[in-house]
């Protein structure tokens, strides 16, 4: 008799058991990585690339590289702390030539001016001349602008005579060139990026503070009431988000203002002289005020995910056993909302460094951060400089992903 118990598993169609299984298991995954193909692909043409575009132009120019290539040259044949000499001022002056021809004096102009400020204008110069210029052509060049002889700008001819270049990123770290071609820190007066950085975390962690300390309370206000009444709530909460960011930055405008509604109730109940109405407007304080009304949903939403799932039996025992009120708070119900806290926080505050349109229209010159000026240096044409802000924007929000998933772990994230 044949022993049935060795004899391989097979399907009603005769094909062994593990083989139909594994080939219906590979019809799976292929149908699944079908269905989820145009969101793939949707992420790599919407953020994946714009991303990988935006590292190419930071670290990428050739406004100065394609449009010199005879200074290039011969930066090329001599090493850095050869002698300037005349037939370098030669090269330049046949690509000045070149330049005025093209039309691209200010395209290589512009390169070399976001590192040695106020050169586009004698690049413009020079190659309207510079058909003209006889020998000795350094001297020629001098009487032009005593800049062609500054060591400092042949040095910036160095760095710039590559397309690939970290130039944008000393600049964006307020660095500049020393004759010696090392780095030295700009001028106090023009450290402007690594203060807005500064700026910009410092406000949104401030603002993030004000959001915890508001959204708490309501949050726990939502748990812990009945269904009925905390669903209606819930749409007060949610009402902000029916409405366009723009609208509700303007209505801050009308109510905040010097001539707005609160100035004027407050003036009129005698709290505030007519003459010393409360500027709450076009300063860091309306940007303050406007972004943590802005952003507060985004906090009560995950404190809200929390605490609607910890037990009330918790507090009532641990008063039981003779606890305050503030010990059960602090060593029962808080510690079981830390996961919402961080992951309430961590929102709040990305958010907040990437914020835009609130601070244009509500900061002035006094409440503006760094994403208002990413977009100065985009509407001037500056893409590379901006690519370099936007980059150091987003490894520093990377650093503090990173950190959130060290200390309370990704996996304990929870957003509403």
């Amino acid at each position: 008799m044949a022993d049935v118990s060795q004899a391989p598993l097979q399907t009603a169609d005769g094909r062994p058991l593990k083989a139909a299984l594994a080939k219906a298991q590979a019809r799976a995954k292929r149908r699944a990585f079908l269905l989820v193909l145009p969101l793939l692909a949707f992420v790599l043409l919407t953020f994946v690339l714009p991303i990988l575009q935006m590292l190419q132009r930071s670290f990428y120019h050739d406004g100065f590289s394609a449009n010199a290539p005879a200074t290039v040259a011969w930066l090329e044949e001599h090493p850095q702390g050869s002698e300037i000499d005349e037939t370098a001022y030669a090269a330049l002056v046949s690509d000045l030539a070149a330049m005025q021809k093209a039309k691209t004096a200010g395209a290589a102009g512009t390169r070399i001016n976001y590192t040695y400020p106020g050169t586009i204008s004698i690049f413009k110069e020079a190659a309207r001349e510079a058909a003209k210029l006889q020998p000795p052509y350094k001297a020629a060049l001098v009487a032009l602008d005593k800049k062609w002889e500054d060591p400092l700008l042949w040095v910036t001819f160095r760095h710039a005579a590559s397309p690939w270049t970290t130039d944008f990123y000393m600049v964006s770290m307020d660095l500049r060139r020393s004759t010696d071609d090392g780095l030295q820190r700009a001028e106090p007066e023009m450290r402007i990026h690594l203060q807005l950085f500064v700026k910009t975390f410092g406000l949104s962690a401030l603002i993030t503070g004000l959001c915890l300390l508001l959204a708490f309370p309501i949050a726990h206000l939502l748990a812990i009431l009945p269904m009925r009444k905390s669903n209606l709530l819930m749409i007060l909460v949610l009402l902000p988000f029916w409405t366009s960011l723009l609208v509700r930055t303007s209505s801050w405008i009308a109510l905040g203002q010097e001539s707005g509604i609160v100035n004027d109730i407050l003036v009129g109940i005698g709290i505030v002289a007519d003459d010393n109405r409360i500027q709450m407007m076009y300063n860091k304080y309306g940007t303050i005020l406007v972004m943590t009304h802005v952003l507060l949903p985004f906090m009560v939403l995950p404190l809200y995910s929390v605490m609607r799932v910890i037990p009330p039996s918790y507090a009532r025992a641990a008063r039981s056993l003779g606890a305050t009120s503030w010990t059960t708070f602090r060593r029962i119900y808080l510690p079981q909302t830390l996961p919402g806290i961080a992951a309430g926080s961590l929102l709040v505050f990305i958010l907040a460094v990437g914020y835009y349109i609130t601070p244009a229209l509500v900061g002035g010159a006094d409440g503006t951060l760094i994403s208002n000026l990413i977009s100065f240096h985009m509407a001037k044409a500056n893409w590379s400089q901006a690519a370099a802000l936007a980059a150091m924007l987003l490894v520093l929000v990377l650093i503090l992903y990173w950190l959130y998933d060290r200390l309370i772990g990704i996996d304990r994230l929870k957003l509403g």
